[in-house]
């Protein structure tokens, strides 16, 4: 049987006694590339970050790898992409600098860098696209090469879970061509995905299943639902504020 990597049990999570998840249960198995669609303001970052113990739960429990997200201290198995922040805002460091702190948690913050690192963070430079940027601030870049470059710094890490909030949002279509291309090959090489988007572009051939949250239940769980209205129309490109539902993301993981 494919081992579970996530498990919600009826979790529930609120704001100032505002419910935002109810009664949420979900589960995802080693080598899925799940999505979690929604409106804005739906409850799906939050679930994601229920998923990561990053906001608490007021009932029900995350288990991630077999282990109680709030007992759980293997953070080198998982990567996080957290929503669009803009890399280079006050970050006075390269490319390469970024996507090396990826691999802090796997290292240790002591141990300096050695070969395995260096060959992991050039084999996520490239998998982005970026491998010629390796040397540039990140403050030079786009908005979608700063998005690719946080993407790069979560695959450095090796991990075998991607988590990534609204990863494609807003940035251009080349960025979105090449995130799609580097999911591919870590899906390909074993791992496993769970995101968030409000729409999918080019990752739909990827996504093997989608869960739809709508007014913090799960409404749908299962194949990836058509898309409907103004979002099926070719042209339609989306770049949507982010919900009230919380703040902006994070920079780390940990």
């Amino acid at each position: 049987m494919t081992p579970d990597v996530i498990t919600v049990e009826h979790g529930v999570v609120g704001y100032d006694g505002r419910p935002v998840l109810r009664d949420v249960s979900l589960t995802v198995t080693t080598g899925e590339v799940v999505a979690i669609l929604g409106a804005n303001g739906s409850g799906k970052s939050t679930l994601i970050r229920a998923v990561l113990g990053l906001v608490p739960l007021t009932a029900g429990s995350v288990i991630l790898f077999g282990h109680r997200v709030r007992r759980f201290r293997q953070w080198q198995r998982l990567g996080y992409v957290p929503q669009r922040l803009g890399a280079g805002s006050g970050v006075p460091a390269t490319v390469a600098e970024v996507v090396a702190s990826g691999r802090l948690a796997r290292r240790g913050i002591l141990r300096p860098p050695g070969r395995a690192d260096r060959e992991a963070v050039a084999e996520a430079l490239r998998a982005v696209g970026l491998a010629d940027r390796a040397k540039d601030p990140v403050s030079t870049l786009s908005g979608g090469q700063q998005q690719r470059t946080l993407i790069a710094r979560a695959l450095a890490g090796r991990p075998e879970l991607l988590v990534l909030d609204e990863p494609t949002a807003g940035v251009d279509a080349a960025s979105q061509e090449a995130f799609a291309a580097a999911l591919r090959g870590f899906v390909d090489d074993g791992g496993t995905v769970l995101l968030v988007a409000h729409e999918l572009g080019p990752l739909r051939p990827l996504i093997s299943r989608a869960i739809v949250v709508h007014q913090g239940q799960i409404a749908h769980d299962g194949a990836v639902p058509d898309p409907a209205g103004h979002h099926a129309e070719p042209d339609h490109d989306h770049v949507h504020p982010h919900g009230p539902e919380e703040p902006a993301g994070m920079w780390s993981t940990r």
